[in-house]
């Protein structure tokens, strides 16, 4: 065996060599052996960050995507998790590790009913057991939640600490195995009586491999991404995204205790952009605010507690055109005295709290019109005022079939 190689540079130019080769189509088990030969171990940054340089040297992204189960099974004996952080209970990354480890649990729970069925098929009530398996793998795609919140939560921060291709791999394996997962359901969904070699065919080309490709993103969580993470981001991150993750919502686990390091108050005010309006979920300035709400494919009129007209967008195609003159008028007097008690009732049942919403549609110059309004209150129950939303519906009631994202053209076709 020849003499292990010790220099984080080497180690790095010796790993992208042997994935560049893998992706030219030579021998796996030959490259993993030259691999071991060469790197005792090999520490998880330094994959990180090999792949992030294939990335920028020109290795597209589907590639890498599409490689990137061989690519762990290659290097998984060689990873050191030496120098990893330890965490306390309830950080973001505890949380993710014990759902990794329900979800360990409960693969191990399919696999077992998957080789007893296949085993004993003709001995066992196969309809019970496939409806089983359905429930398991309903309770296993509550997966998506933990990936959410990877990709929404954990993957921002990691990009802006300039981690950039990993997130976008680890993102395309989640759509893979999401897309294993629903196959896996709605098969399992549609058998009545199955014959063993039924069973066997989507055993082996979904069951298993969904499976399977669940504990492969564990081993990539456990062994890279989480401790990569943690030496990236900072409490300050840290904090952030365990103050928005029950937003999303948990998989399998439900921390019982809070978490919340030292300091962190000071740090997130003092990173706050006094240009900008700080909203619970997010900030925005007041120039992207104005842009949203004039964006928005429904025309927004807000009334005040008092009955004032406060405020209302001003987008390209208003179905009922206003001017600033109806700022700070009653709202009464914006109605034609016909409907002016109906405007009374709906006001009322809103300040009494009677009511919360009040839906209309109609037809107004060829157009189908909905109009609904909003009673506002704030945490405590409190009436702030009224929303008037109104929105053409003409187009989308004729909508049939589907249009996904992937069907998009920048042609026009896609509408205006």
């Amino acid at each position: 065996m020849s003499e292990f190689i010790n220099n984080s540079l080497i180690r790095k130019n010796s790993l992208k060599d042997v994935l560049r080769r893998l992706h030219n189509g030579e021998d796996f088990e030959v490259l993993k052996k030259e691999l071991g030969n060469k790197l005792e171990e090999l520490p998880y940054g330094e994959v990180v960050e090999a792949e992030q340089e294939l990335i920028e040297e020109g290795l597209p992204v589907e590639e890498l995507i599409k490689m990137c189960d061989l690519h762990s099974k290659m290097i998984e004996k060689q990873v050191s998790l030496a120098g990893m952080r330890i965490v306390s209970p309830a950080h973001p990354v505890d949380t993710f590790r014990k759902e990794n480890q329900e979800l360990e649990k409960l693969c191990g729970d399919i696999k077992k009913e998957i080789e007893k069925l296949l085993r004993d098929f003709s001995s066992v009530d196969v309809n019970k057991s496939v409806l089983l398996l359905r429930a398991k793998f309903n309770l296993l795609m509550d997966v998506d939640k933990h990936y959410v919140r990877k990709e929404h939560l954990l993957f921002p921060f990691l990009e802006k600490a300039g981690v950039t291709g990993p997130p976008k791999v680890m993102w395309g394996k989640h759509d893979e195995i999401r897309e294993l997962l629903r196959g896996s359901i709605e098969a399992l969904a549609t058998f009545n009586e199955p014959t063993l070699d039924e069973f066997e065919s989507i055993a082996n080309f979904l069951l298993k491999p969904s499976v399977n490709m669940v504990l492969d993103m564990i081993t990539k969580e456990e062994k890279i991404l989480f401790p990569m993470s943690l030496d990236k981001l900072s409490e300050t991150d840290w904090y952030q995204i365990y103050l928005q993750t029950p937003e999303i919502g948990f998989c399998l686990y439900d921390p019982q205790i809070e978490w919340k390091p030292k300091d962190v108050e000071f740090q997130i005010e003092q990173t706050r952009n006094e240009d900008e309006i700080q909203f619970p979920t997010g900030s925005i300035t007041k120039e992207e605010l104005t842009a949203i709400l004039s964006t928005l494919p429904v025309d927004i009129t807000f009334v005040d507690k008092n009955d004032k007209v406060k405020y209302f967008s001003n987008g390209s195609e208003r179905i009922f055109q206003r001017s600033r003159a109806i700022l700070k008028r009653d709202v009464r007097l914006c109605h034609p005295p016909s409907s002016v008690h109906i405007v009374d009732k709906i006001i009322n049942d809103f300040k009494s709290g009677a009511a919360s919403r009040a839906p209309f549609w109609i037809n107004f110059r060829g157009k189908f019109v909905h109009i609904e309004y909003f009673a506002l209150r704030n945490e405590q129950g409190e009436y702030l005022g009224t929303l008037e939303v109104t929105q053409d519906l003409s187009e989308l009631r004729q909508l049939q079939g589907e249009q996904r994202i992937l069907s998009y053209k920048s042609d026009g076709q896609n509408g205006k």
